[in-house]
């Protein structure tokens, strides 16, 4: 009997302790097949180094990244209201704590935000975050391992002049037409 009561003790506590609020990557995974949503996951691969000559700096910041998950709505004029639906729901989010902000740009309806998941400089998880109403919004995941400010800065001017894999942007494209 003694052995029933600890087992359902241990799965109650075990379900107790699951987190049920929402996150980023719930919501990611909760839109990734949406017909309304643009998804895209992309392995370091696709920043083509093989030609590059690398600083230390940027090896650091190649090294530390994971990956990086992309997920876009395209607005138009039939879809403003899922449209705002949809941006709340990721505005909820981002407002958690464990969201902190680095920046923002633009109004508070229009414009982005970067922020991380994690400490100072062992930052786990950058989020950059851009919505305009006529174009729809973009939550971009760069996902990683003790990453710092500097390790993204890195890999952004690493981007610029490594050969980027730009088939597997493609989907992106439909989003910046106007």
């Amino acid at each position: 009997m003694k052995r029933y009561l600890y087992i359902v003790l241990f799965a109650s506590l075990l379900f107790a302790g699951c987190e049920q609020k929402p996150s980023l990557q719930k919501y990611f995974v909760a839109n990734s097949d949406n017909k309304d949503f643009i998804s895209l996951d992309l392995a370091p691969t696709f920043i083509n180094v093989e030609k590059v000559s690398l600083s230390a700096a940027e090896k650091e910041a190649l090294e530390s990244f994971k990956r990086i998950n992309v997920l876009a709505f395209k607005s138009d004029s039939l879809n403003q209201n899922k449209f705002n639906e949809e941006r709340e729901k990721v505005n909820t989010i981002l407002k958690d704590k464990s969201y902190q902000q680095l920046m923002r740009v633009g109004s508070g309806k229009e414009g982005g935000a970067v922020y991380f998941v994690g400490q100072d400089e062992h930052i786990d998880e950058f989020v950059l975050y851009a919505n305009k109403k006529e174009n729809g919004f973009a939550v971009v995941r760069v996902i990683g391992d003790d990453m710092n400010p500097t390790d993204v800065l890195n890999l952004m001017r690493l981007m610029q002049k490594a050969n980027i894999d730009m088939e597997q942007l493609k989907p992106l494209q439909a989003l910046m037409q106007p």
